[in-house]
């Protein structure tokens, strides 16, 4: 099927959005107090280091990811078990920071959906701590903006979250063993792709709670988005191909990246988000990596002003400066509006059609640029998107941050921007729903591409 539109740049072709009350209504069910709640339990346990002790019922790592547990469970029996809890586990052993046989231990929770319980989307937070010898598993270390913020806010969104039913599969995931070497990332990564998950959306959270920066900044207005470029799986056949076609600055990660900042703009009242073309800070890591890694779409959603007298310290007062990672540190209303972006997101792509796969243009040497993708076999005796409406192309300035302009073109495979330059713009495809979700914008070839 061909749709052929006339693009001109036009103010009926500016970006169109069909709002949803149902995502107004998430944001404004997150509570900044149960939050908190949730932060000063998981700092009463002393510490989380991975290294800590495990059979303590009051402090340690163990204490820790048994009562996360526990709140995943009580989660699920509010919603007559529409939550699968388990813990995720492996024995690590011989690395630099894990010598001795020691079992990293996550909590996973999974929300499945109703006609595509395949395809998922991910929030997670960090479960362990540290001060500033990494290797320290006994002294105090509150951990808690890092990361009990980001524990707090995926157990928080699970509680608004599992209140509703989505058509795909929704994962809140507290992992283990980050401080150590990403390792519960790597294994729930890893279990992922064995598994053959259609895993679409990966947002990690680590430190969403702290607004005054140790640049003096205190602001509780923006936040950041990291997200790497270049996939890490392309491979040198994509990459000389993305050479002459673009994509650098449009992986699966970036685009995600980009709905994100779009339900900022949408949902979120005071909230503006910033997106960084960057894995993550710099020379730094955090636990969407491992998903990366493996080609999975992944970004770290985080507070904009960093504390570094607050992070990977110990407790003390030297020269008039506190250091710690202490419950003071934490701005709850802060917590709760990053926990409402992450909310309504996964909300968003939940809600939307599995996204468009193989994105593929052309239009070199011509007055009109052309985009075909692959039919959804929704005639299937099991669709994968049974409220599929049809599709809208989206394109922008090759230098604009953002998606600036997008044509709903109807339930077809292939469509026709009339007198738009294939040279001028970058244009992508999303899937929309019959209630108006959206999937995130993919990318034309190889190197924007979110998978079946």
């Amino acid at each position: 099927m061909l749709a052929t539109v006339n693009a001109q740049q036009t103010p009926s072709n500016a970006l169109s959005y069909t709002d949803q009350a149902l995502l107004h209504g998430i944001a404004k069910d997150v509570s900044a107090k149960r939050i908190e709640q949730d932060i000063r339990t998981l700092v009463s346990f002393g510490t989380r280091h991975t290294l800590s002790e495990t059979e303590s019922e009051t402090r340690g790592i163990g204490a820790a990811r048994r009562w996360i547990k526990e709140e995943f469970e009580k989660i699920s029996m509010e919603c007559n078990g529409c939550l699968e809890v388990f813990f995720q586990s492996q024995v690590i052993s011989g690395e630099s920071r894990i010598p001795n046989a020691t079992e990293i231990v996550s909590v996973i929770a999974i929300q499945k959906g109703t006609s595509d319980p395949n395809r998922y989307v991910m929030m997670s937070g960090d479960i362990d701590s540290r001060v500033s010898d990494v290797m320290d598993s006994e002294s105090d270390s509150p951990g808690a903006n890092d990361n009990a913020s980001g524990v707090a806010g995926t157990l928080e969104a699970a509680r608004v979250l599992s209140k509703h039913q989505f058509e795909g599969s929704i994962v809140y995931a507290a992992l283990a063993g980050e401080e150590q070497g990403l390792f519960g990332g790597k294994i729930l990564a890893e279990y992922a792709k064995a598994n053959n998950w259609r895993l679409k959306a990966v947002l990690n959270n680590d430190m969403i709670g702290n607004i005054e920066g140790v640049n003096g900044v205190i602001n509780n207005t923006t936040a950041r988005i990291f997200a790497e470029g270049t996939r890490n799986t392309e491979t040198p056949e994509e990459a000389n191909y993305r050479r002459f076609t673009g994509g650098e600055v449009d992986s699966p990660s970036r685009n995600l990246a980009r709905y994100i900042d779009l339900m900022a703009d949408r949902y979120i009242e005071n909230l503006d988000t910033m997106v960084v073309y960057r894995l993550d800070r710099f020379r730094r890591g955090g636990h969407h990596r491992p998903f990366n890694d493996l080609g999975f779409p992944g970004v770290r959603i985080m507070e904009t002003n960093e504390n570094y007298n607050r992070q990977h310290q110990d407790l003390r007062t030297e020269n008039g400066i506190v250091y710690g990672d202490t419950i003071e540190g934490v701005n709850f209303e802060y917590a709760a509006k990053l926990t409402a972006l992450n909310a309504v997101s996964l909300a968003g792509m939940a809600n939307a059609p599995n996204p468009p796969a193989d994105v593929n243009i052309s239009g070199a040497v011509q007055a009109s640029t052309t985009l075909s993708w692959k039919p959804h076999d929704d005639l299937s005796p099991t669709p994968n998107n049974p409220h599929l409406k049809g599709y809208k192309v989206y394109w922008r300035l090759t230098d604009a941050p953002q998606w600036q302009y997008s044509k709903y073109v109807g339930n077809v495979t292939t469509a026709t921007l009339e007198n738009v330059v294939i040279d001028n713009y970058f244009f992508g495809v999303a899937s929309v729903s019959e209630d108006g979700f959206e999937s995130p914008v993919v990318f034309p070839g190889a190197a924007g591409a979110f998978g079946e």
